[in-house]
């Protein structure tokens, strides 16, 4: 029903539809965007690209205006509109816009696919890239559009030809479909889980904030009267409510069950992720052979700085030095808990690490997550952030509510100027957490490029507009949002996302911002930006009392400083075990063979983890990361990116990180390479040209306490 109600749009309409425009700012009517328009929007706009490719295959010339430049027309014109339905499709989810959007999709992998392999784009490239006068007077720039393209050519299976392109396509549409299945099995297991709590023994240890949020879901659940002292509570598998009931609840059985309930998400019944998890597998490796490739891995190892051998050699090199840390961490758990009487002291089970945890960075640094709270309101919170970037990059930040469309109350829209106040890029910012229609997690993605060939009248481009989306704790009552430390790194981390994307120089559209640039360093601004939470300046012009306006007192500085590092070699063993599960499922494992995903998991597990996986571990199940987020044969990304990112902060450390002039000359030096360049240059020259070197891995040994800091002249 819901698929045919989306087509009902009849074709009188489809002028009408929002889909098919912008407002001035590029940006689509997500205000007016309702499931109905998706179907007959789409199409419209295939059609309208099919013709435009038809006429570019047809009348193609080896040139940059008789090929490149009505590429990007027509891939601007797809890639815009359908990036919309799929931003909706995580933050407005609804069965009507699923049944829309899997209606469609199938219709625009073809198209994609069909535009992958053109063969007379494709010669044509190979003409630009032979013709040596053409090639010399193509800018650093342009010369890695051609060579992107090439490859995209290549791995989009431009030289099969018969039965095994159209197997090649057949695979690209069923991955396409099941990702798209896996991301809404997880949505919906995610949203599936309630607990209502209603004794008030069974919440003692949790804070203020968190019964006021599980009260306020109780209220929503239909529990009108709900409050936080008295209950009825609900908790659900969303982050805001899920970690602060591991981190602070004394009932042990209720920690084991929500526990449980988060690790088998999406693993049983109807939404069970295994199959389609077997099942991807044995797509991309199908696909690789095709393409002439051992493994899935080498595929997208066409566009990563790092090798298959040297993302494994970085896994074991981490894992050298902070393996034996990570043990010695377990061990002064257990003998804290073991201090404090628990029973379960000598036994410590998954569930319980987290609260003891918590318990001891309170006992060691006397700090508590809740009582930061306070202090990180989240209006103080982004001005700080924004008086930051002013301050690094020499760009403000003026609120534009009202100027943008957007597709929920909540949502905010700013502008981005430069010292002259002209105004070069903008942002639209969705903050909070709605388990019942958005996805989990934090992303950011771009909604148009900067492009000198979609320049307004007397401009010089196109301005950059991309979107931050959080699931932070929301307002409870009269309260504005009052983060934890851990979502103000997280807005941080996005926000460095989002500054790549619009600060940009790059006036090829086609390698602006974060497009074209290389996954592993994608991850290089986001976690430099991170490093600044931790700088005194900085925090203290963030945390501000959200009813007295204090700021922060110097001595809850220096116990977020001094906690920095806690557990951290724990947490890196972490990262190192997803990094080492994506490479092994992707080079080594097969999806037909007798070892099961689970038992390739725990095999894994056994070198990276102190506790190794609980037998019904499915952690596998909710791994949107590599299964439905583009990050697979990715995630040893994040430690890759975390050297460049602080080999890049060393640089501000030894220039002078209070010194207000060598920060900012610093500032402006990450702001014209590592944001400036984007993907116009490959990422190895251009963090050479930012550091004057190649990247060491010394700098993030000591910022995550693996190695001692070095001491003070």
């Amino acid at each position: 029903m819901a698929a045919a109600a989306a087509t009902t749009e009849a074709p009188t309409d489809i002028q009408e539809n929002p889909l098919l425009s912008l407002n001035p700012a590029s940006i689509p009517l997500f205000d007016k965007i309702e499931p109905k328009h998706v179907v007959p929007g789409m199409r419209a706009i295939l059609k309208e690209v099919e013709e435009q490719l038809d006429a570019l295959e047809k009348n193609v010339k080896p040139t940059w205006a008789g090929l490149v430049e009505p590429l990007e027309r027509l891939q601007d014109r797809l890639s815009i509109p359908w990036g919309a339905v799929n931003h909706l499709n995580a933050v407005k989810n609804s069965d009507d816009l699923r049944a829309a959007f899997e209606e469609v999709q199938p219709d625009v992998v073809a198209l994609s696919l069909r535009l992958g392999q053109s063969r007379p784009i494709y010669d044509a490239f190979v003409a630009i890239r032979n013709d040596e006068a053409l090639w010399a007077s193509l800018s650093v720039a342009q010369k890695r559009v051609v060579e992107s393209e090439l490859t995209s050519a290549k791995t989009s299976g431009v030289a099969l030809e018969g039965e095994a392109k159209e197997q090649f396509n057949r695979i690209q549409q069923e991955i396409a479909q099941l990702k798209t299945k896996f991301q809404n099995n997880v949505l919906d297991a995610t949203k599936n889980f309630v607990r209502i709590v209603t004794d008030p023994a069974d919440v003692a240890g949790l804070p203020p904030s968190a019964l006021g949020l599980a009260a306020q879901a109780a209220v929503g659940k239909g529990h009108e009267g709900a409050t936080a002292e008295n209950g009825p509570w609900a908790f659900t598998l969303d982050l805001p409510s899920y970690l602060p009931l591991m981190q602070h609840c004394r009932n042990r059985s209720l920690r084991e069950e929500v526990y449980r309930a988060y690790l088998t998400r999406a693993s049983e019944g109807e939404i069970d992720n295994t199959p389609v998890i077997i099942r991807i597998l044995q797509l991309r490796q199908e696909k690789a052979k095709l393409l002439g490739f051992k493994s899935h891995a080498e595929v997208p190892m066409q566009w990563r700085m790092a090798t298959i051998e040297s993302a494994r050699k970085l896994v074991d090199d981490l894992r050298e030095a902070a393996y034996d840390i990570s043990v010695k961490e377990h061990e002064e758990l257990k003998a804290f808990a073991k201090e404090q009487g628990a029973e379960e002291a000598d036994d410590l089970r998954q569930w319980d690490v987290t609260f003891w945890g918590e318990r001891l960075r309170e006992a060691r640094y006397e700090l508590t997550q809740e009582e930061l709270r306070p202090y990180f309101s989240f209006p103080a919170v982004i001005d700080g952030l924004f008086n930051l970037a002013t301050r690094l990059f020499d760009v403000s930040f003026q609120p534009a509510d009202g100027e943008a469309p957007i597709w929920h109350p909540d949502v905010r829209y700013y502008k981005v100027t430069d010292s002259s106040g002209a105004t070069i890029a903008s942002f639209v910012l969705d903050p909070y957490s709605r388990p019942a229609e958005k996805r989990g997690g934090a992303w950011m993605d771009g909604i148009c490029n900067r492009s000198r060939l979609f320049a307004a009248p007397g401009a010089a481009a196109r301005l950059p507009v991309t979107h931050i989306v959080c699931n932070q704790t929301p307002p409870v009552g009269d309260k504005p949002s009052l983060m934890t430390f851990n979502e103000v790194e997280t807005l941080f981390h996005e926000f460095g996302h989002a500054l790549q994307h619009m600060l940009t120089r790059q006036e090829e559209g086609l390698v602006a911002g974060i497009s074209n640039v290389e996954w592993d360093a994608v991850e290089l601004p986001s976690q430099f930006m991170e490093n600044w939470c931790y700088h005194r300046a900085t925090l203290l012009g963030i945390a501000k009392h959200y009813e007295t306006g204090e700021p922060l007192p110097e001595e809850l500085y220096k116990k977020i400083v001094a906690a920095k590092n806690f557990r951290s070699a724990t947490m890196t063993m972490r990262q190192l075990h997803f990094a080492s599960i994506d490479l092994e499922l992707h080079t080594s494992f097969d999806p037909e063979g007798s070892e099961s995903i689970y038992d390739l998991n725990g095999r894994v597990a056994s070198r990276m983890l102190v506790l190794p996986p609980l037998p019904s571990d499915r952690f596998l199940c909710s791994f949107l990361h590599i299964f439905a987020g583009g990050y697979d044969v990715g995630y040893y990304s994040y430690k890759w990116a975390e050297v460049l990112s602080a080999d890049a902060f060393a640089a501000f450390e030894e220039a002078g990180i209070d010194d207000d002039e060598a920060v900012k000359a610093t500032g402006h030096k990450f702001r014209d390479t590592v944001l400036g360049l984007g993907g116009g240059k490959a990422a190895k020259d251009v963090f050479v040209e930012f550091r004057g070197r190649q990247p060491a891995i010394e700098p993030l040994l000591r910022h995550t306490g693996l190695v001692p800091e070095p001491l003070a002249a």
